[in-house]
């Protein structure tokens, strides 16, 4: 156990905080509830822009840039959504000196810009769909922030989409959702539940609300990523329309859909331990670490040489720049052992004079903190397949705790005593009521975090009023 990190059982916010300190992640900026994202925290956020990007480009997507500062008069367009952002913006009075005729919005989303602009891009069926991505820095006037988790001041990207009819727009909101859910799972390690927002939930001004939930070690809940259908509402207020096959002047079906910096705050609390960072091999900046060990010039000739021979082999299977020699003079072995620990580096290759002799490397995981010799001959193929291993050990043993802290509340007593004994996901039938869910928001600061897609769901009876429910919905305290 780490002296720099608070246990997580003693007290798990300042777990938190302590791991994104000891991995030297990010920092509080001057400015009340922004952040300075560091070299490695921003390495990270990189690793997942750039697997992201791949996917939105692959399913037909294309990146452009829109304007940070948006007029006051076009978040006013959607009633909806200008009453949902309101308590957050931001806004811009003065500029070079003299007050602004109309004050300026910095964006708390942009489906108001985009949606502006699509009005002048879209003249007919022809032009559909656009499928449009953005990455970008929003602003959102947070009163309780935490680092990654929640900033007024974060990094995200946010695709808005503009199609043909209602079905198409259905089809890009599931489609993008289910992109989410297969990064969170395949490259982040992460289990997510996908469903559908209750009413309350929703994107303010949207016609659906999708999101991907994920259960972070201390049992509460993390929206994960969201995907909206946000039907004709934007295209209205904005005019977007196009003249149909039939010619005639109509509406375009619209969609928006985000993840943002939080996701690295959800990496943390899914993985990490109490000694520091642990990282998913498929999302890690530096996957393997070698370190040369010796007490003489003689042996640092021979292990730096042998240490390049190692990354020499991987090379040919693994990215160079996620294979790392550390040679470092200024710090010890166990300095440099700690310092990736805490980095959250999947591998660590000790390389030591006993170790050219014999032409191996001691291999240790940072998930299971397990150390092993292994030859050069073996190497390559060794390291590439502990490397899978790793990322499916580290999904399964996420995968096997939301299991074991998923329940199922029969009546809204047994729902209070779960919560109150154990935390976690809670099953449980809800009569589709607004006033019912704010009412066990108020009681137990649960909330629905979705309804799942999951297909099979059994009818019931509302835990709180006994009333027929179509399915069981997922609660659960939220960041």
């Amino acid at each position: 156990m780490a002296r720099n990190i608070t246990p997580r059982k003693e007290n798990y916010s300042q777990w938190y905080l302590d791991v994104i300190s000891a991995g030297q992640l990010a920092d509080y900026a001057p400015v009340k509830g922004c952040m300075v994202i560091r070299p490695s925290g921003y390495a990270i956020w990189e690793a997942m822009q750039a697997r992201l990007d791949r996917m939105f480009k692959e399913s037909g997507h294309v990146n452009a840039y829109f304007p940070l500062l948006i007029p006051q008069h076009f978040m006013e367009k959607e009633a909806e959504h200008i009453e949902g952002f309101s308590p957050e913006c931001a806004v811009v009075t003065h500029g070079g000196g003299k007050k602004l005729e109309e004050p300026l919005m910095i964006r708390p989303t942009s489906e108001t810009v985009i949606g502006h602009m699509y009005s002048q891009w879209i003249e007919s069926y022809r032009d559909l769909p656009v499928l449009i991505n953005q990455w970008c820095n929003v602003m959102r006037w947070e009163m309780r922030t935490r680092l990654f988790l929640r900033t007024s001041e974060f990094l995200w990207q946010e695709g808005h989409t503009a199609h043909e009819t209602k079905e198409e727009a259905q089809q890009e909101t599931m489609r993008m959702l289910d992109i989410y859910r297969r990064f969170q799972e395949e490259y982040l390690a992460i289990p997510v539940i996908a469903g559908l927002k209750s009413k309350s939930e929703k994107f303010p001004g949207a016609l659906a609300t999708y999101s991907i939930e994920a259960m972070m070690q201390d049992g509460k809940a993390l929206q994960a990523g969201t995907s909206h259908n946000l039907g004709q509402n934007f295209a209205r207020a904005f005019g977007i329309t196009y003249l149909d096959r039939q010619n005639e002047l109509v509406h375009a079906w619209t969609t928006s859909w985000g993840v943002s910096t939080r996701m690295i705050g959800g990496l943390i609390m899914t993985h990490s331990d109490d000694d520091g960072l642990v990282l998913p091999p498929r999302i890690a900046p530096i996957q393997v670490v070698i370190i040369p060990i010796f007490t003489n010039e003689q042996e640092r000739s021979e292990t730096l040489a042998f240490a390049d021979l190692i990354a020499e082999r991987l090379h040919s299977r693994l990215d160079p720049l996620q294979v790392k020699i550390d040679d470092r003079e200024n710090l010890r072995p166990a300095e440099k052992f700690f310092h990736w620990l805490q980095q959250g580096i999947p591998l660590r290759i000790e390389v030591g004079p006993r170790d050219v002799a014999k032409q191996s490397g001691m291999v240790a995981r940072r998930d299971i903190r397990d150390k092993q010799s292994v030859h050069l001959d073996r190497m390559t193929e060794h390291i590439t397949g502990l490397l899978d291993t790793i990322q499916e050990n580290l999904y399964q043993r996420a995968l096997d705790f939301q299991k074991q802290n998923t329940h199922q509340a029969g009546s809204y007593d047994e729902f209070r005593e779960i919560l109150s004994r154990e935390g976690g996901f809670i099953l449980a039938h809800w009569n589709g009521s607004t006033e019912v869910e704010a009412r066990i928001k108020e009681d137990t600061k649960a909330t629905i975090r979705c309804i799942p897609l999951k297909e099979g769901m059994s009818p019931g009876h509302c835990m709180v009023t006994g009333e027929s429910s179509a399915q069981e919905v997922v609660f659960g305290i939220a960041y």
